[in-house]
């Protein structure tokens, strides 16, 4: 063999041997190459997506093993952004709204510009689920220690989409258009007195600079079993509100309680009337409305009634009108309650999350491409859910589509799937093969639509 072909033949073998960077990240080679020029797009993502599978999986356990709260999600953010640097066709953006990542894709045609969107943080949850690769890590939040877990599933997302990102790459030449992988912090909401998740996204311009057109997200859910993916149009999810009611008595002896006035018997008083706006006040037959108190805090001995007590609770509305009614009668609800013993009421109602609506036009356009990944017997219409997704900020901006991807183990009811935010959450990994699928079809489907 003369040096001229010796030469070829190393060019050669070096690229199609492009194989595995730090991350584990691997880039198209020759066949996946020829099978995007035959133009059969679907099976491309299919076949990438049936061999990526088990490093999305390694990257998800990674995730589960070292969560990180809401911004300050800095190691999520760094081997986001070092994974799509090394796919080699990504303008990688670092620390966008605090610790989130931008990556965008330039298809090889011109066409629409198409979101995706993965959440990063995890919650202040103690794991007990029995996994080689549960979360022993431990953080401070709200002044109290706390374990650390992906108890809502983010994890899974982050690694999905990582995973979309790996295909998209591969067939850039043949998308016609542009894609923004949008990896966000803070999607449980940013810590008191920070900004972050989805609205600090939007008003840094994540759907700017390239502007686009549609966004598509999904939620794994350890209530949906495996391989189905749920949707529903218009409104999908609740609006969220945190409130803070703080209740002011007079301290006094705990054998002597007519000596002082008893914030913590107001606020149980509080909590009944709370309980009552919704189940005697709200038109419940229009939309679902929730009003839960999570936190209560007041008091430091046995024996001493405290002169306060404050409650900290959430807010879930499906109607704008219902959100502005109930945010009044929780105020004078509070504050009358607290007026009738002589203490006083201060109410604090701070919005989260509007409503996610899904856009009405644009999910009949991803039905059939649901259908076709999932399989029509597997793509079901659910009801609204009372649980709340900062997703809102995006669909409030652009045309967008928020489905629910099946994370339960077939065979299990429903009554016993540990539900999100709770020390049991259990998500199947087998299911996240399908949410892959979804992603890369979606964005792919919207761009070759006539």
């Amino acid at each position: 063999m003369n040096s001229k072909r010796l030469l070829l033949f190393f060019a050669f073998l070096a690229f199609s041997m492009l194989t595995l960077n730090a991350q584990g990240t691997a880039t198209p080679n020759l066949t996946l190459k020829k099978v995007v020029t035959d133009g059969n797009l679907q099976a491309t993502i299919d076949k990438m997506a049936d061999e990526l599978e088990a490093k999305v999986i390694q990257w998800r356990r990674h995730m589960h093993e070292n969560p990180e709260l809401s911004n300050r999600e800095f190691k999520t953010g760094e081997m986001i952004a070092k994974h799509l640097e090394a796919l080699g066709s990504i303008e990688v953006t670092r620390n966008f709204a605090k610790t989130g990542v931008k990556g965008v894709l330039k298809g090889g045609k011109p066409g629409p510009v198409v979101a995706l969107r993965a959440d990063m943080d995890a919650l202040p949850v103690t794991e007990r689920v029995d996994l080689p690769f549960a979360s022993k890590v431990k953080a401070m939040y709200n002044g109290v220690e706390s374990g650390v877990m992906h108890a809502c599933g983010h994890d899974t997302h982050v690694a999905m989409l990582m995973g979309a990102a790996e295909i998209l790459v591969a067939i850039k030449d043949e998308l016609p258009g542009t894609i923004v992988f949008m990896f966000q912090p803070a999607e449980e909401g940013a810590p008191p007195g920070e900004e972050g998740g989805a609205k600090l996204m939007v008003k840094e311009g994540i759907l700017n600079n390239p502007k686009v057109d549609v966004a598509f997200g999904l939620h794994i859910s350890s209530m949906v079993e495996v391989g189905k993916l749920n949707y529903k149009t218009g409104g999908i999810m609740a609006a969220a509100d945190r409130f803070v009611i703080d209740v002011k008595g007079k301290q006094s002896h705990g054998s002597m309680p007519w000596g002082g006035i008893d914030p913590i018997t107001v606020s149980a008083q509080i909590i009944q009337g709370l309980n009552n706006i919704v189940s005697r006040q709200t038109e419940l037959t229009k939309e679902a409305a929730v009003i839960s108190v999570g936190m209560i805090q007041g008091g430091v001995r046995n024996n001493i009634i405290p002169e306060s007590c404050k409650m900290i609770g959430t807010i879930r509305t499906l109607d704008v009108k219902m959100q502005d009614i109930i945010h009044e009668k929780i105020r004078l609800t509070a504050t009358k309650i607290a007026e009738s013993a002589g203490a006083t009421a201060e109410v604090t109602i701070d919005k989260y999350a509007p409503v996610v609506h899904n856009h009405l036009e644009l999910m009949k356009k991803m039905i059939p491409t649901m259908e076709r990944v999932a399989g029509s017997e597997n793509v079901i219409v659910q009801k609204a859910v009372t649980g709340a997704e900062d997703f809102a900020f995006f669909a409030n901006e652009v045309p967008s589509v928020f489905l629910f991807l099946g994370g339960m183990k077939k065979g299990t009811s429903v009554i016993d799937a540990p539900p999100h935010h709770t020390p049991d959450f259990y998500i199947d990994e087998s299911g996240m093969k399908l949410g892959v699928r979804t992603l890369c079809n979606m964005a792919v489907d919207y761009m070759t639509m006539k």
